[in-house]
């Protein structure tokens, strides 16, 4: 699964039943010597550079199909019903995790994970209108208040699985030109390829980023911002490499400032970079976030839930587990990683971690005490490094909003500078039996467990930072 929050009551919680199928056509139907078998989604490395002509021509070859080319970093998406597609492209240039998914559970006579029950619309008529703001602990922690709202101008990417338009506190906010959905690997702009339909996690998000500021419900970090709705996890939870791509594409050719991807790159929780086929997704997805940057978007990224120390190895030269393992995206050079903590601001047990990888820490939450935010239908609480991301995807999209001209590397070095150092905890004994849980390594300014430090909102012209006590 991608999703990187833990529900804590059954009120978030779906249920299972049938949904559909995406099923491209046969692959190179008239080709000889090729084989029809179930048609699967691949992602395909060229050489930057080469014509979409080329491209084609080189799928359709090798039995496949093209979905869509993205000149601009040389990957193309494409459907081939031949297994011997990868071969062919070569192992070191196509990575299907479909096929991937497949392997696994014949291997391991897995049966394939249900779909899960379609939402039910929102009825804004039937969301709750008392003020929830006493309950929002974690923006008293980052400092939120009254007044950093956001320009309108600035649009944030929500990379997850559909904002649902019809809440009250975000159908303001939804840039509906700017939403798409990207399961298929090529942008579609019809409602229903982004609007959620079975998960709450990515209303969830876009909620703690721009929820409104009116007094009911819950308010966001920036409420003053707008926000799109990418659709980039299926109704099974996979964030598949094509749909991240298609989702990071899309944000940058729509000027968008800011990303939050609050998911890892399936099929792995974590993507060893030293096999072929895994060096693969590594590529197309450094490839498309090297190009958003360029493009002038700044990308932030949950640190995954797997409590694993992603200190680069010595030998692996990239940001990343040790041992040549990274989180993906969380994991790339250009991504603003994001770790969690609880409401005693110490980092919470389920996070992630790493000297060099982790830039801030936020807000996620442990059980018991998660981070309240819209769902469909109301406001549910959720835990997670999923919950911490989009809290500094709001301060991002704030610093976008006071330094318009600013580029993304710019914005990331701002929000490191405004950061409130945090030391490593003197003892991390979660569980009380005398050893410690993990190895914060480096020192107050920047560590393994918090980076620069806690995120914290930049207070508005006009506004003095006061004491938390005049946050909201």
């Amino acid at each position: 699964m991608s999703l990187l929050a833990r529900p804590l009551r059954a009120a978030v919680c779906t249920v299972l039943v049938l949904s559909g199928c995406v099923t491209p056509g046969p692959a190179a139907a008239g080709e000889s010597g090729c084989a029809h078998g179930r048609a699967l989604r691949y992602v395909v490395t060229f050489e930057r550079g080469t014509a979409e002509t080329a491209a084609r021509a080189e799928i359709a070859g090798a039995c496949g199909a093209t979905t869509v080319y993205y000149p601009q970093i040389g990957v193309a998406v494409a459907t081939s019903g031949d297994p011997a597609f990868g071969d062919r492209i070569g192992l070191d240039r196509a990575f299907s995790a479909q096929a991937e998914r497949l392997a696994t559970q014949r291997a391991a006579d897995v049966k394939p994970q249900p779909a899960r029950a379609t939402l039910p619309a929102t009825d804004p008529a039937r969301v709750p209108t008392e003020d929830l703001g006493p309950r929002q602990w974690d923006m008293r922690m980052i400092d939120a208040r009254s007044g950093a709202a956001g320009r309108r101008d600035v649009v944030v990417g929500v990379l997850d699985s559909g904002i649902d338009p019809d809440h009250p506190d975000l159908s303001d906010a939804l840039d509906r030109d700017d939403s798409a959905g990207c399961l298929t690997g090529a942008p579609d702009r019809s409602r229903s390829a982004w609007a959620p339909t079975t998960s709450v996690h990515g209303t969830h998000v876009a909620g703690i980023i721009a929820a409104a500021d009116d007094g009911r419900g819950v308010t966001g970090v920036a409420p003053g911002v707008r926000v799109a709705s990418v659709k980039v996890i299926d109704d099974r939870g996979y964030a598949d490499p094509e749909a991240v791509i298609c989702g990071l594409m899309w944000a940058a050719s729509r000027h968008m400032r800011v990303t939050n991807s609050s998911f890892f790159v399936n099929p792995w929780t974590l993507s060893c970079i030293r096999g072929n086929d895994r060096g693969v997704v590594h590529e197309v997805l450094a490839r498309a976030v090297e190009y958003s940057t360029s493009a002038g978007t700044v990308n932030v990224a949950a640190a995954t839930n797997e409590a694993v120390d992603l200190t680069p190895s010595a030998r692996s030269g990239a940001r990343g587990a040790g041992g040549g393992c990274e989180a993906l995206p969380a994991g790339l050079r250009d991504v603003v990683a994001v770790s969690a903590v609880g409401a005693n601001r110490v980092k919470a047990g389920y996070s992630s971690y790493g000297l060099g990888v982790i830039d801030v820490t936020a807000p996620g939450g442990e059980t018991g005490e998660c981070v309240l935010s819209t769902v469909p239908g109301g406001y549910a609480p959720l835990c997670g490094t999923s919950m911490a991301a989009p809290h500094v995807t709001g301060v991002l999209a704030l610093l976008a909003s006071a330094e318009p001209d600013a580029r993304p590397r710019q914005l990331r070095r701002t929000l490191q500078t405004q950061a409130t150092p945090m030391p490593c905890p003197a003892d991390y004994d979660l569980t009380g039996d005398g050893l410690q849980d993990a190895y914060c390594a480096g020192y107050e300014g920047f560590n393994g467990f918090y980076g620069h430090g806690m995120v914290h909102v930049p207070a508005p012209a006009g506004v003095p930072a006061g004491p938390p006590e005049q946050a909201r």
